[in-house]
């Protein structure tokens, strides 16, 4: 159904978290201990796994379909 809650990896869930901060790439990257070639690579996932077109977006549509605390 289209109100399937996408998959999304540990990773992929911590970085939408700090996604949901406002948090640059850069930050994110820094935060998660990672490149900010790999953050990239898990915010494209991310936008790609909940249909969405921007970072705000995404963290609109995974805090509806409870990915992210309110």
């Amino acid at each position: 159904s289209s109100d399937a809650v996408p998959d999304l990896t540990p990773r992929e869930r911590q970085a939408l978290a700090l996604l949901a901060e406002g948090l640059p790439n850069k930050t994110i990257a820094s935060r998660m201990g990672i490149s900010e070639h790999t953050v990239k690579f898990h915010v494209n996932s991310i936008l790609g796994k909940l249909g969405a077109q921007s970072r705000t977006e995404a963290v609109t549509l995974a805090t509806r379909l409870g990915l992210l605390p309110l």
